[in-house]
């Protein structure tokens, strides 16, 4: 079974990333044919300075590897880095309905919010069918909102083959990621970029405590007892505590006498302990350039292998054949 996933490229991994989808993205790499890359390509849709963009690639980059994917168990490259992509996007695009694209929820929210309307945005969904689709993956995890992604993609892959008269293209299935996963922000709304109550994994210490101590409170004076279960700095202690440890605040809470800066405390010193081999393994990773560029180039030349493979089957079927330049 081959699992795809594609990782934005835009800022930073942040708590709600790694709990609501990168920690079970991670958990997928067992037993499966793992293909995982970092979506430049589509980044190009609201990034226009390259500094950034190199930027934010290479972060994402060593923010995966550093929170656990393993590249012997797992491929990990740019999208960029293989150019059949684009390729098999130019084929589909001409099987894609336009109707279909209108209909996509991603296009018309980035419109309304005042994003242009450019040829980009509007055949995102192509790339993201031709992203799925070159690497004959069996099954792609994606929150509830993305499983309309899915859907078009197969709506794609079932028109070229009707058109073509053949099962040129395999058919994706969603794993839906854990709704339970969700983790609220400092605010106590969902945690978003977009919101700006965000945690990032691997802010410095001192950023780090400071967004830890902001997160929103009530008035509750420091003697009297409080309530873990509606609590939302209780809420992120038990992202990283164990039943035991969890255990002992929430008794702490109800007995009184403790202020909500302590148990923001306990919060920073249980997540630092929770991410401090991810936060090691990335200053080492920083340090060594060259091997993690060596473990996206042979990503890519894995994904590339995979990626040919369902192209030749595609230019054969509409009638542009498999030879290729050497």
């Amino acid at each position: 079974m081959k699992v795809l996933s594609g990782i934005q490229s835009t800022g930073r991994p942040h708590w709600g990333n790694y709990f609501g989808a990168i920690q079970q993205y991670i958990a997928l790499q067992g037993n499966e044919q793992s293909f995982y890359f970092i979506a430049d390509f589509h980044a190009l849709t609201s990034v226009r300075d390259p500094k950034v963009l190199q930027e934010s690639t290479w972060n994402a980059a060593l923010d995966l590897l550093a929170l656990g994917l393993d590249p012997k168990r797992a491929t990990l490259f740019r999208q960029s880095d293989v150019p059949e992509v684009t390729e098999l996007m130019w084929i589909l695009l001409t099987v894609t309905q336009h109707s279909l694209l209108e209909k996509c929820h991603s296009y018309k929210d980035k419109v309304a919010k005042g994003i242009p309307p450019d040829a980009g945005l509007f055949t995102y969904p192509v790339l993201m069918a031709a992203d799925i689709l070159l690497y004959d993956s069996d099954v792609v995890p994606v929150g509830a909102d993305q499983i309309q992604h899915l859907e078009v993609t197969r709506d794609i892959a079932q028109r070229f083959n009707s058109i073509y008269g053949g099962e040129y293209l395999r058919l994706p299935t969603a794993r839906v990621l854990e709704a339970g996963a969700k983790v609220l922000g400092t605010d106590g709304e969902k945690m978003s970029k977009s919101y700006g109550n965000t945690i990032e994994i691997f802010d410095a210490d001192k950023p780090l405590r400071k967004k830890i101590m902001s997160i929103k409170t009530d008035s509750t004076p420091v003697e009297a007892p409080k309530n873990p279960d509606t609590c939302l700095i209780f809420s992120f202690y038990k992202l990283f505590a164990s039943p035991s440890e969890q255990a002992a605040l929430a008794d702490k809470y109800r007995a009184g006498g403790m202020g909500y800066g302590e148990a923001k405390q306990a919060v920073y010193e249980a997540a630092m302990n929770y991410f401090a081999d991810a936060r090691a393994r990335r200053t080492e990773l920083a340090n060594h350039p060259e091997r993690v560029e060596e473990i996206l180039m042979e990503g890519a030349t894995r994904a590339r292998s995979v990626g040919q493979q369902v192209l030749d089957r595609v230019r054969t079927a509409c009638g542009l054949g498999n030879h290729r330049v050497k």
